[in-house]
């Protein structure tokens, strides 16, 4: 591998993968460890570490072809739904340091994915907005 990331190693056909869906910006292929049946990742062919050092002219390539791949996916399945993830960092998830999507079907027997939430103080809410306004 020429930068030691195993994502570039796929797109360069150094390591196999399952391909959905390829053209001269991304790969998409089968995630060997999937969340459900058809789960599957988008990476740009080009190294970029994640959200904040992918270009924004990249990034917006990047999801339309998420959106065609998920679109495919949807209907030769066929699933009820899905999820789109991007993790940034490894405290985020982030597990290969090489901006990815993933696209997980639902189906409606899946249940729902659980994110904890708690009731939010109003007024430290406000303070934060006030912190971190653009």
């Amino acid at each position: 591998m020429k930068n030691d990331c195993v994502f570039c190693a796929i797109a360069e056909g150094e390591i196999p993968s399952f391909k959905v869906y390829e053209d001269d910006l991304v790969l998409a292929y089968l995630d060997i460890n999937p969340f459900s049946e058809g789960h599957t990742l988008v990476i740009p062919k080009e190294h970029f570490t994640g959200l904040l050092d992918t270009p924004s002219d990249v990034l917006k390539e990047i999801v339309v072809r998420v959106q065609k791949v998920a679109a495919h996916l949807k209907a030769a399945l066929p699933c009820d739904g899905f999820n789109v993830l991007q993790n940034n960092g490894a405290a985020a998830g982030q597990t290969v340091p090489h901006i990815h999507f993933h696209i997980v079907p639902r189906r409606s027997s899946d249940g729902k994915i659980a994110f904890t939430s708690q009731e939010g103080n109003m007024d430290a809410l406000a303070a934060l907005a006030a912190r971190i306004r653009m």
